[in-house]
């Protein structure tokens, strides 16, 4: 046996090879050195040479010096100096096939699609089964973007040489291209059972699965490809993307994160890891990744968008506001920047400046629903609520999916009375209402209140809407164990600290509360009015926060330094809400509150202030939070609030004296068709009586005009009165009335308050769910069960009885006046008191190491 080839030995062989055209010859050579010598850099450069089919000679059996030397241009990049020499030994060799191939790879690398076209065909008319040519004209017309061409070429290559692995694999990339993603699969797999270690197959089989959809299979192949090759950044960032899909945000993050331990200045890794942490509620975090990504790409609009999505996770639209503005200076026509900012103003009020970015978002792209859903709100919000109603119907025309524009809709129909409409949709789509995992596919739990008394519907719906918008949100951590301290601190948190129904019942428990065993906050997330509330809140309020610049993270971090034992939203999912500050945990104990009648289905909220009538010990299985039972009414009252002593004539408010006066001052969205139709028949059986609603719109009054008429009443019975700027008149108006009539979904709430603290009795229905049960609970504290009623036809027959028996409603009367000095209702320092009791049950309850319980205060 002869001696063994030394390396140096074998390169020259290998290169011999490979200048006479033994391409398979010279890759067997170089490939037993590696195994030898696995670094070897003059054999790893050498195989690396002969892997590249543009390269590759034709065995045309010419001298290959020149040969060789425009393929050194070419792998150099001198691709203007190889064109010249490529042309000169085009002329000199005319019927070289090789020849022709390099010059159709150097119009290629020149982007000059005619010439490097034309320089293949001429290769293969030269050499009809020249595969290495058929492969290079698949290549540049894949990149000239004829991907349907770039198919045929790779086909006719795999016709003449189907083991070729390298073809398998770019003909799955063109067929990507074209938008035959399962195709490509295929012939990624093909290109995978030839060459298993095919790194950049693997991960093209991946990203075309997860362009499928199928992205537990495009995990297993970057997977595979990462075992191969374990530090490639791109890799772990495509793994990354794909996990996120799944919704595995931890496991996505980790790809990121190292992906950045590879390659640290990647904004594409960072923007994702923004994205992810985004999604984890870890905005703040998010924030520091794009602004590193803007450091590296300071013009990239998308980051700065992206900026602005976390800005409003962190409840700063007016820092989104200032991101989404520069977005927009980088990419005017982006529609979905534009919706994004009209929500960002509509959230700092600017109603005007909102509605315009949805117009042009609108003018950019008609068919977008998005746009048309926050059109809507601000249309809502201004009180626009025909043209509201007509964006939101738009919206969920255009994406079924979108079930927060639906529910908006039906509201919508609900405020101006549009009863064709809304009793024509409502039974089809309630269902549909109710579940959704994204924040578009749930409906708003307040817009549905009053379309349904089901208690169980509304805990569904709360629970999803909680789901998708306000999951918790672990970035703050596990609380730390409660100190000892000398009084318990109570954080109130509310949109609403401003003449406002919440805070007309709120004010004066704020000033009863026991300064030496509570220590009071107030968290004001809501706009600074600078009206007479808001000064007396602050005057008496211990300690009173202004947060409303304050993002969600901020405020719950805040009231954990702050030491707040429990925070009691006032808000829910009423307007304005910030339920996003308790899913991060603002503190130990966290109570649902007076805000928002019904469960809030979010498993961080622990309990909610009720009483019996409310609700009932067999309907707690409806609220996801634990039960506090006072022991007279949830609802506290100000026993403070000034009746005007200005005298008041029915002729002021247009009412004709001598008539039976019904009343309902509630809002229009709850007036339904059922109890419309007994307060017409009152009017019908009780000759010259009249109804007095509050004016809500003037769509509203139109629509339950003609309502009356159709069923046989004149529109003009029907009596709206007007807004008041001062509490105490609009108190004192309601002595004029006779009684006051309930509305049965969605019962008078504070309006039942005002109506019974004026001595205006109140005649109501006793529901199933929270909203519905409200009035009750307030009769039966102020000490009249008798004007509860159960059943449609009892509500009918009473209020009948008491309007033509006036010496009982006028006993009545008396009663109520009486009870309002001696009854629990309005007894401001007695309800103090009880949910002081209530407040230190929890706390010790929490301290005892026990989770939240349903109890009972006692008397």
């Amino acid at each position: 046996m002869g001696k063994p080839l030394s390396a140096d030995q074998s390169i020259r062989l290998a290169k011999s090879h490979a200048r006479k055209g033994e391409i398979e010859q010279a890759r067997q050579i170089y490939q037993a050195l590696l195994e030898k010598f696995p670094e070897n850099k003059k054999a790893i450069e050498g195989l690396r040479a002969l892997s590249n089919p543009v390269l590759q000679p034709n065995g045309a059996g010419h001298n290959q010096n020149p040969i060789n030397d425009l393929i050194g241009l070419y792998t150099q990049g001198r691709l203007e100096e190889a064109l010249t020499q490529g042309v000169a030994l085009a002329r000199q060799y005319q019927h070289a096939p090789l020849i022709a191939n390099l010059l159709g790879a150097i119009y290629t690398g020149l982007g000059r699609e005619d010439e490097a076209v034309a320089s293949y065909h001429r290769a293969l008319t030269l050499k009809p089964d020249y595969v290495e040519a058929h492969y290079n004209l698949g290549v540049a017309l894949d990149k000239f973007g004829r991907h349907a061409e770039a198919v045929t070429s790779y086909g006719r290559a795999l016709a003449l040489k189907p083991d070729y692995a390298e073809a398998h694999y770019n003909l799955g990339v063109a067929l990507d291209n074209h938008g035959k993603h399962e195709e490509a699969v295929a012939s990624y797999h093909r290109a995978l059972e030839l060459k298993p270690g095919y790194v950049q197959a693997h991960n093209n089989l991946g990203s075309a699965l997860k362009t499928l959809g199928r992205y537990e299979e495009a995990v297993a192949s970057y997977r595979r490809a990462l075992e191969l090759k374990p530090d490639d950044a791109g890799l772990y960032y495509n793994l990354g993307v794909a996990l996120d899909e799944l919704d595995k945000h931890m496991d996505a993050l980790a790809c990121y994160q190292r992906a950045l331990e590879i390659n640290p200045d990647s904004p594409a890794t960072l923007n994702n890891l923004g994205v992810t942490l985004n999604d984890l509620g870890r905005p703040a975090e998010a924030i520091a990744c794009y602004k590193k990504a803007l450091a590296l790409t300071p013009g990239d609009a998308e980051l700065y968008y992206n900026l602005g999505v976390s800005f409003m996770a962190l409840g700063k639209p007016a820092d989104a506001v200032a991101c989404y503005q520069r977005a927009l200076e980088i990419s005017p026509d982006s529609p979905v920047t534009l919706n994004n900012l009209g929500i960002a103003l509509d959230d700092l009020d600017e109603s005007a400046e909102a509605a315009a970015c949805y117009h042009r978002a609108l003018t950019l792209k008609p068919d977008y629903a998005e746009a048309h859903h926050g059109l809507g709100n601000v249309l809502f919000h201004l009180g626009k609520h025909e043209e509201a109603a007509i964006s939101f119907h738009r919206a969920f025309s255009l994406d079924e999916n979108h079930i927060l524009a639906r529910g908006a809709w039906l509201h919508q129909l609900a405020q101006i009375c549009d009863w064709d409409q809304l009793g024509n949709t409502i039974k089809r789509d309630l269902n549909s209402l109710e579940f959704g995992p994204t924040p578009k596919e749930v409906a708003s739990p307040f817009s549905l209140l009053a379309l349904v008394d089901d208690p169980g519907f509304h805990r569904r719906v709360s629970e999803a809407f909680a789901f998708a918008k306000y999951k918790p949100r672990p970035l703050l951590g596990p609380l730390p164990k409660r100190p000892h301290k000398e009084r318990i601190r109570i954080g109130y948190f509310s949109n609403d600290f401003h003449n406002h129904p919440v805070m007309y019942l709120m004010a004066e428990l704020f000033e009863k509360h026991d300064r030496a065993k509570f220590e009071v906050h107030a968290f004001s997330f809501g706009p600074d009015k600078k009206d007479e509330m808001r000064s007396r809140l602050q005057n008496n309020i211990e300690v009173f926060h202004d947060v409303r610049l304050k993002g969600d993270a901020e405020i719950a971090s805040m009231s954990r330094s702050l030491g707040i034992d429990i925070a009691v939203d006032l808000t829910g999912y009423t307007g304005g809400t910030r339920a996003g500050i308790f899913s991060y945990r603002a503190a130990p104990i966290q109570v649902n509150y007076l805000g928002y009648p019904g469960t809030m289905g979010a498993p961080y909220m622990d309990y909610i202030i009720a009483d019996k009538i409310l609700i009932p010990p067999a309907n707690q299985e409806f609220y996801s939070e634990k039960v506090a039972y006072l022991p007279d009414c949830f609802m506290v009252n100000d026993s403070t609030r000034e009746i005007s002593g200005t005298a008041m004539s029915r002729a002021d408010f247009g009412l004709p004296e001598g008539a039976f006066v019904f009343c309902c001052f509630n809002n229009s969205y709850k007036i339904t068709p059922d109890v419309f139709d007994i307060w017409m028949r009152l009017l019908d059986k009780i000759e010259g009586s009249v109804l007095w609603l509050s004016r809500a719109n003037e769509s509203a009054e139109k629509n339950l005009r003609n309502e009356a008429q159709r069923r046989g009443i004149s529109g003009d019975r029907l009596i709206f009165a007007e807004r008041m700027t001062l509490l105490s008149e609009h108190l004192a108006r309601q002595r004029l009335a006779d009684l006051f009539i309930d509305t049965f979904n969605y019962n008078a709430h504070t309006t039942a308050s005002d109506a019974l603290w004026a001595g205006l009795p109140v005649l109501t229905k006793l529901g199933k769910g929270f909203a519905s049960r409200v009035a009750g609970s307030l009769l039966t504290a102020v000490g009249l069960p008798e004007l509860i009623t159960t059943t449609v036809d009892d509500y009918e027959r009473r209020a009948l009885e008491l309007a033509t028996q006036p010496q009982q409603l006028a006993e009545i009367r008396v009663r109520l006046a009486r009870n309002l000095n001696t009854a629990p209702l309005f007894d401001t320092a007695l309800f103090a008191k009880h949910i002081e009791s209530a407040y230190t049950h929890m706390v010790r309850h929490l301290n005892e190491g026990l989770e939240p319980e349903h109890f009972y205060v006692k008397d």
